[in-house]
């Protein structure tokens, strides 16, 4: 993907960029985030950053991608409703409280506009996500708490669907009692 110099990046200076990136984007939205603005903020030089990505879409993209992997990972308590309970309440503070979180509110307010990157979004950050998502259920299921037949991918749907529907399309807040409830409500129906 990024081939940096023929040193290679640095990973601080990686960092730099993908922080800075994500700050200004959250002071000056979208539209007023500027590769000279993200170099002088990083304390790098623009060619460096241009060496590395070819647009402030794909640093953007970087930068939610291992914020995401890093904070979007669930928890493993052994016991399912609290897994759920606090594996939505975590997506929901990283969609709504998060440099991150308005990072990704960007890039699919973008994506609407820019097929290519709608489609990297789905492979780059879906899958993964999808995957982490999932484990809470998986390993019920291993567990023996959730029947082997139970159909993940669906419910899935219902508990993280609803999350990205309010952050996305009514703009309403997400609390703990929201995310709380859905976990209720698909369990009174296992």
């Amino acid at each position: 993907m990024h081939h940096g110099n023929r040193h290679g990046r640095s990973e601080e200076a990686r960092q730099s960029v993908l922080e800075a990136a994500d700050g200004l984007l959250v002071e000056k939205g979208f539209a007023g985030l500027t590769m000279e603005g993200i170099a002088t903020r990083a304390g790098v030089a623009k060619q460096t950053i241009y060496r590395w990505w070819p647009s402030k879409t794909e640093i953007l993209l970087e930068a939610f991608i291992d914020d995401a992997a890093d904070y979007l990972t669930p928890p493993d308590t052994g016991d399912l409703a609290t897994d759920l309970r606090r594996h939505l309440r975590r997506i929901a503070d990283f969609l709504t409280k998060t440099d991150a979180g308005a990072v990704f509110r960007a890039l699919h307010g973008q994506a609407q506009h820019d097929p290519a990157l709608a489609e990297r979004l789905r492979e780059d950050h879906l899958v993964g996500q999808r995957e982490r998502d999932r484990q809470p259920l998986l390993k019920a299921i291993n567990r023996g708490d959730l029947p082997a037949t139970t159909a993940v991918d669906a419910v899935i749907e219902q508990l993280v669907g609803p999350i990205y529907y309010r952050v996305l399309v009514t703009g309403e807040p997400v609390p703990r009692k929201y995310t709380n409830h859905l976990v209720t409500q698909y369990l009174a129906r296992t």
